[in-house]
C-alpha cells in the first residue's frame, strides 16, 4: 500500500529510464561482465542457422554421417556459438552506444558445443582509448568467451568497437 504522505506518480510525471549499453568512459578494465542468462541450444537453433547461413556443412545437418566422425554426433555450428557469445553482450555493453563494429582478431573454439548445452557469455575489456581522428569517440577491446554449462571454454574472441563518449551522440 502507497505511504499516504506521498501521491502515487501518473505515468507521464514519471523519469524515463531507458536500457542502454556503456558509454566509452564506463568501460571498465578491472570488470568481468557475466551476460545472464545463458542461451540453451537446441537443435532446431542448429539446423536453422545452418541452413539459413547457407552453411552445408555435414557436421551440422547429417545425423547418420556424423554418428561416423570423431565427435559421434551432430556439432553446433561454430558461428552461431560465435553470433551469440557477442549477441548476449550487446543490451549490457553495446546497445546504442556502438558506433561501429570495426573487426574481430583470435577467434577460438577450443571445445565443441552440443545440442542441449547451454552457452554462457563473459567479456573483459582489455584496452581502450579515446579516437584520435573522431571526436567524441573511443575505441574498445573486448575480449568475449563463451562457457558450456561445466564451465568449459567453447569459444573465445577478441572483438574492437568504436563507441560514444558520454555526451557526444545527444
Amino acid at each position: 500500500m502507497p505511504d499516504s504522505s506521498t501521491k502515487e506518480l501518473q505515468p507521464e510525471e514519471r523519469h524515463p529510464v531507458q536500457q542502454r549499453g556503456l558509454y566509452f568512459e564506463e568501460f571498465d578494465l578491472k570488470a568481468l561482465y557475466q551476460h545472464r542468462p545463458g542461451r540453451t541450444v537446441t537443435e532446431a537453433d542448429n539446423v536453422l542457422f545452418t541452413t539459413m547461413t547457407m552453411n552445408t556443412q555435414s557436421l551440422h545437418l547429417d545425423a547418420a554421417w556424423s554418428a561416423t566422425q570423431p565427435f559421434g554426433e551432430r556439432l553446433v555450428n561454430s558461428m552461431f556459438t560465435l553470433s551469440t557469445m557477442v549477441g548476449s553482450s550487446v543490451a549490457q555493453l553495446t546497445q546504442g552506444t556502438i558506433v561501429a563494429n570495426l573487426g574481430f582478431s583470435a577467434v577460438t573454439f577450443p571445445h565443441p558445443l552440443h545440442h542441449g548445452d547451454t552457452l554462457y557469455s563473459e567479456t573483459i575489456v582489455t584496452d581502450k582509448r579515446l579516437s584520435k581522428s573522431r571526436p567524441g569517440q573511443g575505441i574498445i577491446t573486448l575480449e568475449h568467451r563463451g562457457r558450456n554449462q561445466h564451465g568449459v571454454i567453447v569459444g573465445t574472441a577478441v572483438r574492437t568497437v568504436l563507441v560514444w563518449c558520454r555526451g557526444a551522440a545527444e
